[in-house]
């Protein structure tokens, strides 16, 4: 049984398993984390980089998750709502280590960029994920954030505390170090 779905409001066994997981029963919380580990560790880890980073940021998530339990209304879709914790979690985690410190604004990043940014079809999701955290913490940052979640520039700059411009810099510099990288690999 999928316990989620991208339903506008929740079945009522799914809201009861919310209701009784914010009470404190094991047993509905246990099914909520196994129905969404799997998915968050996937943000985690498209976030933060490495395995242990991303393991850290799926536990502080689901401590967070559990204490806000409460403040779901089940209006929209619950595991967007928990995915939001989790990108949240994860960008906390970032600021805290500063990984913006060395950006640069956009009108700075003019001179970088890639030889030939021709798109290959022959890259599999895998390899470009794997890719994708390879790249240097800011940048995958900002790439996740646009490309995957759909935040836009503004709203980037001010989860991140930087500028809007410093935002599409690392944009188009994560941009570019991937189409180099899958150039060198194609």
């Amino acid at each position: 049984m999928q316990l989620f779905g991208n339903k506008k409001h929740l079945n009522t066994d799914v809201s009861s398993q919310v209701a009784d997981a914010a009470k404190g029963d094991r047993r509905a919380q246990k099914a909520i984390f196994d129905s969404l580990s799997g998915k968050m560790f996937a943000v985690c880890l498209r976030y933060m980089g490495d395995r242990d980073s991303a393991e850290d940021v799926l536990q502080d998530g689901f401590v967070t998750l559990f204490s806000k339990l409460d403040t779901y209304t089940g209006e929209g879709s619950f595991e967007g709502w928990a995915r939001k914790i989790f990108v949240n979690t994860a960008l906390m985690s970032l600021r805290r280590k500063d990984i913006l410190r060395q950006s640069e604004d956009v009108n700075a990043a003019w001179n970088v960029r890639a030889d030939d940014p021709s798109p290959t079809q022959q890259i599999g999701y895998g390899e470009l994920l794997s890719m994708i955290s390879t790249l240097p913490p800011g940048f995958r940052t900002v790439f996740n954030m646009y490309v995957i979640e759909g935040y836009n520039h503004k709203e980037i700059g001010e989860a991140l505390g930087i500028t809007e411009n410093t935002s599409r810099s690392q944009l188009q510099r994560a941009r570019t170090m991937l189409q180099n990288k899958i150039k060198e690999k194609y």
